[in-house]
């Protein structure tokens, strides 16, 4: 799946976050947005994911040249960032099959695959709410890259990681993302090292 932005702007009130943005985000590559905190990164990623409508422009999702109806296109997305929250009243068990009624693993993966990839020793039957913030953005992690999805959004991915959780991440990727399309913002290398083409939301916020 691939995503075209034509001409998106967003404000708030009188103020613009960035305006003019006009970008093709093609199958099987990978994307980092860049800039500093607060300058909009997170809203992009917000518009991507379709949890936020731009105040000006169009953005298309399509699929072999066919525009993919917007009602639909959630089902084609894994989106984690640190302000998406967990439902923390769930065990690790319940959280993951919770997860697999709405969006399946790629092919292969089981729920024991997801469990051995956390790490976590004697966490199945714990509730998310008593997890460290480290242990919750590893869960993020992997029920967005392990999901079958054709566009992972991931915003600041290594946001409460340590280093060994850095060096998992990377791992995690190299091993589950394939050739799907892939987009992080960040502006710590680390998170988007891999990345094939940059994206300076400074470069749109002072267009007419």
């Amino acid at each position: 799946m691939e995503v075209v932005l034509n001409n998106i702007g967003k404000r708030y009130q009188y103020d613009w976050v960035f305006r003019a943005i006009n970008c093709h985000f093609k199958p099987g590559k990978r994307y980092a947005i860049l800039g500093p905190n607060g300058s909009g990164k997170s809203t992009l990623m917000r518009i991507l994911s379709g949890h936020l409508s731009p105040s000006k422009g169009e953005i298309e999702f399509k699929k072999n040249n066919v525009v993919v109806a917007k009602e639909v296109v959630y089902k084609s997305i894994s989106y984690a960032a640190p302000y998406i929250e967990l439902i923390e009243e769930l065990t690790l068990k319940e959280s993951i099959t919770f997860h697999r009624r709405f969006k399946p693993f790629i092919a292969g993966v089981s729920d024991k695959d997801i469990f051995d990839l956390l790490g976590f020793k004697n966490a199945e039957e714990k509730q998310i709410r008593n997890f460290s913030s480290g242990m919750k953005q590893r869960l993020k992690l992997v029920l967005a890259i392990c999901s079958e999805s054709s566009i992972i959004l991931l915003d600041e991915p290594t946001t409460n990681l340590d280093q060994q959780g850095m060096d998992w991440y990377l791992d995690l990727i190299e091993r589950y993302a394939g050739d799907r399309l892939i987009i992080v913002a960040s502006n710590v290398e680390l998170d988007y090292r891999f990345c094939d083409e940059r994206l300076s939301i400074l470069d749109f916020k002072k267009r007419p």
